[in-house]
Parts: C-alpha cells; structure tokens; sequence
C-alpha cells in the first residue's frame, strides 16, 4: 500500500452532448475560450420546400400565350358548381369528398387552375358528370 498516493486527485469531466454543444451559449463560451468552432447552415433545414414555386414557373406564368400554363375553361368551372350544387354540396363538402384542399375547388370553379387529370377524375366521379369532353379544346 506505500505505492498508493493519496494526494493525486483526477476529475474526469463529460462531454456535452451534441445538443448541448450546438446551443449559442456553447457556441459562445468555445469562442471565449478560443477553440476552433464551425457552422454551416444547411439549405432549407426543417422547411418544407416541395410546393416552392421556381423563377421558371413564375416566369412562365408571366409570359405571353405561346409559353402560358392551360387553364382550366370557365364552361369546365361552370359545369362543376352545376354538379355540386346538383348533388347538395358545398365547395368545402366536395373537397373533403375528394380529399383535396377547398381552394382547389374554389380555383377550378372560376377557371384559375391549372388541370390535373387525378384531381378531375375525382371530381367528375363526386358529382357524376364528365369534364373531360368539354375539355378537348385548345385556344
């Protein structure tokens, strides 16, 4: 036991886990201290930017009748809200019946929309017409 020393003492500290070592005070603190500190941010971390729209598609949108998006006819919108109405429902009924958002309706009542053949199969099924026919036509 002569070989033991008593007077050492060693403290053995923990490591911050990775949340503690990205807060700002941690971040602060090894920046006092003189350590070497590194961030980056990443592009569009925790957003989400699926439904972002381009400057191409904006500009697209801008753009004369050669390069313009076909919308969706008035005589298209017109046929649906007779539909609907037919059937007794209301703009936000037909959405919840086809599992879309009820400014889509809103937007292929008043010819705003861009056509999406899933989203018309859905509403020629709810109201029981067909919109494809009156569809065909091009300007």
């Amino acid at each position: 036991m002569a070989e033991s020393d008593w007077d050492t003492v060693t403290v053995l500290k923990k490591k911050g886990s990775a949340a503690q070592s990205k807060s700002k005070q941690a971040i602060l603190t090894a920046q006092r201290k003189g350590e070497a500190v590194e961030t980056s941010k990443k592009w569009a971390a925790g957003q989400n930017k699926q439904h972002v729209v381009t400057k191409n598609t904006a500009k697209l949108d801008r753009e004369t009748e050669e390069l313009s998006h076909q919308r969706v006819p008035l005589e298209v919108g017109k046929v649906i809200q007779l539909g609907r109405q037919n059937k007794g429902l209301t703009q936000k009924d037909l959405a919840t019946k086809i599992n879309e958002k009820p400014q889509i309706i809103a937007e292929y009542e008043s010819g705003k929309a861009i056509p999406n053949n899933q989203v018309m199969g859905k509403i020629e099924r709810a109201i029981g017409m067909i919109l494809i026919f009156l569809f065909g036509k091009k300007k």
